[in-house]
């Protein structure tokens, strides 16, 4: 089959017979860090004895990339580049076999500062409402029919892309998706239709960023928060006026961490810009931004932290590589390790564990222990890089290296 869409050629490949329709369960991980973007395991059930080594089930090219594959029932969907092409696939969660696969033309042109990561896309699907969401890696935005692949709209990239091209993860809320498209000149945070592609709104104060947006109910007003190339910022989910912002600018220019929410209140970092929580409040109908507590004892560059009950976790870039613990309510660094761990780390948590997927293929897990860093096991996951952070539900684990997915589990 084939679809044709802003001048693009669409190449879609269904294999095999009808399809059941899909259902959503508390197994899925359909999106950017979880089911509430949080670095949440999905359904994770400890082992009474932790293996020796992990099983390993299948391995599926899958292209180029760092997108996180995502879950919903027994389907897993991934989203790489393969020579010219940006690649989306549907694949059988329990054998690995390809279900469907859809592909368009995405030419792209690396600077410098991007060949050490690839060409691939590194934006994480989202699934939404029965449809897949894309962000291709030159800001192409792509919806599809998540049962049979078939490309339902897709928007063209901007004139301009951020420096290092896109990397941020879209995020559904209610009837839309939001992205923020473009490059530093024309970029636009944007809330797309979902069924349409129309634009529902748009807010053009900044470029943007690599970090992925949230949306959050921040004093009774629903607002999309995000960093943005120079600021933090809140803006109005139903007609995307802005509400709140605060300057935030990173020694490289390269914001790329999530905000966590927690209550009414906001936690951020950057590369050399330490943590911060702040709440964002109105007084006398006016927004304003209070900051609650601020560290430079840790900083963030690519590593998202994750907020287990009272405490943050994760991987600061000092010291080439420090894991870390955080009290959230007071900014109190508990611990820190000597350094030197990993360039990245992508932090999951699972009730009292972590899993620390390093960038070297390395897996770890440790107790979230307030007293010190308290590892388990660790595995070897890749024989090559690992930025894209796992997808794990129940036993399973779907890692993405550089061009596969593979599914191991915990026996």
């Amino acid at each position: 089959m084939r679809y044709a869409a802003t001048g693009v050629m669409i190449t879609a490949l269904a294999v095999g017979g009808a399809m059941p329709a899909l259902s959503q369960d508390a197994g899925d991980y359909p999106q950017w860090r979880g089911p509430n973007r949080d670095g949440a395991a999905a359904g994770f059930a400890a082992p009474t004895n932790w293996p020796r080594r992990l099983t390993e089930h299948w391995q599926v090219e899958t292209g180029r990339g760092y997108a996180t594959p995502i879950l919903i029932g027994n389907r897993v969907f991934t989203f790489g580049r393969i020579d010219t092409d940006e690649v989306a696939m549907a694949l059988d969660a329990g054998t690995g076999a390809v279900e469907w696969r859809t592909a368009y033309n995405a030419p792209y042109r690396q600077n410098a500062g991007t060949q050490r990561h690839g060409p691939g896309p590194k934006s994480t699907p989202l699934y939404h409402d029965g449809r897949l969401f894309t962000l291709g890696i030159n800001g192409v935005v792509s919806a599809f029919d998540a049962d049979t692949g078939a490309l339902l709209w897709q928007k063209p990239a901007q004139s301009s892309e951020p420096l290092y091209a896109t990397s941020l993860s879209p995020v559904a809320d209610g009837t839309r998706v939001i992205l923020h498209v473009g490059g530093h000149d024309d970029g636009a945070l944007t809330a797309y239709t979902a069924d349409t592609g129309a634009v529902a709104w748009e807010w053009r104060g900044d470029g943007p960023a690599y970090a992925s947006p949230m949306v959050a109910l921040l004093n009774g007003v629903r607002q999309v928060v995000t960093v943005t190339q120079t600021k933090v910022v809140g803006v109005d989910a139903n007609d995307g006026q802005l509400l709140w912002e605060r300057p935030w600018v990173s020694r490289s220019t390269n914001n790329s961490i999530t905000p966590i929410i927690d209550g009414n209140e906001v936690i951020v970092t950057g590369h050399e810009l330490g943590v911060i929580r702040f709440r964002p409040l109105q007084v006398n109908d006016r927004w304003t931004t209070e900051t609650i507590w601020q560290t430079d004892d840790v900083s963030m560059f690519m590593s998202n932290p994750v907020l287990s009950g009272d405490t943050l976790y994760g991987m600061s870039h000092l010291r080439a590589g420090q894991f870390f613990a955080l009290d959230a309510a007071s900014g109190e660094t508990l611990w820190r390790t000597e350094g030197r761990e990993a360039t990245n780390s992508s932090v999951v948590m699972a009730d009292d564990l972590l899993f620390l997927l390093n960038n070297d293929g390395d897996l770890v897990v440790a107790r979230t222990d307030r007293d010190g860093f308290s590892q388990i096991t660790r595995y070897e996951v890749a024989e090559s890089a690992t930025w894209a952070q796992p997808a794990i539900s129940g036993n399973r684990l779907f890692i993405k290296d550089e061009a596969h997915v593979t599914l191991w589990t915990i026996n």
